[in-house]
C-alpha cells in the first residue's frame, strides 16, 4: 500500500487534531466491536481556530470534487464555480457545526453560497415541528457531511431521513474515511455509493492510508505496527 504526499490542509488538520486530543493512538473499542489502534473524535475540535481548520479542509474538498467551472469563467477569473448540490446536511449532533461552518467557509473562500440543514434527535411537536432544521431539503440536491465513517451507519440514517423529506442525496464528504470493509465484505464506500446510486459521490479530507503514511514519518514503531496489523485485518483490499 502506497501513500501520497499530504496536502497542507491535511497535515494542518492532523496535527491540530493531535494537539486537541481529537486524534489519539492506543486501543479503542468501536461501535462495531473492533479494537482500533487509533480514534478520532471531531467533537473535540471545539474552538474557533480548530473549527476554521476543519471547515477550511471540508470546503477545499467540496470545491474540488462537487463543483463544475462556470460557463462564464473565461470572461472573469473571479466567477465562482457552480455547485453540484444545493444544501449541506450535518447529522446531529457533531454534523451540525460541520455543516454550518463549512457553508460559511464556502462563501468566504470560494464564493459559493449554499444553505445548510440538520436533524433533531427527536421530532419537535410544537412550533414548526418535525425533525429537520434549517434550509428545507424538499426538491433539493443534498450533500451530507460527517466526521468519521467506519460502517456507514450514520450516513445510512441520514440518507433515509433526507429521502423521506423529499431531498436527493448527491454525495457524502467525511473528515476521516477509515477505509474498512462493511457488513457485506465490500468497502463501506462502495456500499454507500450503491445506496446513493451514483458513482464518484464520496470524498474525504483524509483516509486511513493517509494517516498511516503520516504515522510512518512521525510516529513510533509500535504505532506503525498496530496500524499495519489493523489494516491487514479490516482494511479494504481494492
Amino acid at each position: 500500500m502506497s501513500s501520497t504526499e499530504l496536502e497542507p490542509y491535511q497535515k494542518d488538520l492532523i496535527e491540530a487534531s493531535l494537539e486537541a486530543g481529537a486524534l489519539q493512538f492506543g486501543a479503542f473499542t468501536l461501535k462495531s466491536g473492533r479494537i482500533s489502534p487509533y480514534f478520532f473524535n471531531a467533537g473535540l475540535l471545539a474552538s474557533g481556530p480548530l473549527l476554521n481548520s476543519l471547515a477550511t479542509a471540508y470546503a477545499a474538498i467540496i470545491a474540488r470534487e462537487f463543483t463544475t467551472p462556470s460557463s462564464t469563467s473565461s470572461a472573469s477569473s473571479s466567477t465562482p464555480p457552480v455547485p453540484q448540490f444545493d444544501i449541506l446536511f450535518g447529522p446531529a449532533y457533531k454534523g451540525i457545526s460541520l455543516a454550518a461552518c463549512t457553508a460559511l467557509v464556502l462563501h468566504r473562500d470560494h464564493n459559493i453560497g449554499i444553505g445548510y440543514a440538520y436533524d433533531r434527535k427527536e421530532a419537535k411537536d410544537h412550533g414548526e415541528g418535525g425533525r429537520m432544521v434549517g434550509t428545507p431539503v424538499k426538491g433539493k440536491r443534498v450533500l451530507i457531511l460527517d466526521d468519521v465513517m467506519t460502517a456507514g451507519t450514520a450516513v445510512r440514517g441520514s440518507l433515509d431521513m433526507i429521502r423521506k423529506e423529499g431531498g436527493e442525496v448527491v454525495g457524502v464528504v467525511m473528515c476521516l474515511e477509515r477505509e474498512e470493509v462493511g457488513p457485506s465484505g465490500a468497502s463501506t464506500r462502495v456500499e454507500v455509493e450503491k445506496l446513493i446510486g451514483r458513482e464518484k459521490c464520496f470524498a474525504s479530507i483524509f483516509k486511513m492510508r493517509d494517516l498511516m503514511g503520516w504515522v510512518e514519518k512521525t510516529g513510533t514503531q509500535e504505532q506503525v505496527r498496530a496500524m499495519k496489523e489493523y489494516w491487514e485485518k479490516y482494511g479494504v483490499k481494492e
